[in-house]
């Protein structure tokens, strides 16, 4: 199959990039002032999934939860990474960290 542009058809590499969808690493604050740390590729379901209670186990109970935290990843590797090294942080790295934005 050829990798080119003919007739207005979309080239193999334009297809890749209309499917592939952007990843993104998240931190909430829970109603008891907790956080939690995670990665979603559609943060809006992600979150209202949280509030039904069918989100992570940790939050099941902790609902409100109010968005204080994201950063675009490229794929899901990087954004599993960059999750792993800011749940390694402290609460006060991880405050400072969405204070930035």
């Amino acid at each position: 199959m050829a990798n080119y542009n003919v007739s207005g058809l979309q080239t193999l590499s334009e297809l890749a990039a209309l499917n592939k969808k952007s990843w993104f690493v998240y931190i909430i604050l829970c109603k008891d002032k907790t956080l939690y740390t995670g990665i979603t590729n559609n943060i809006e379901k992600r979150l209202s999934d949280h509030t039904k209670g069918n989100g992570a186990k940790y939050t099941k109970s902790r609902g409100p939860f109010t968005l204080i935290y994201t950063e675009k990843c490229s794929d899901r590797v990087i954004a599993s990474q960059r999750e792993f090294q800011i749940k390694k942080m402290t609460r006060a790295q991880k405050l400072t960290l969405s204070n930035q934005q």
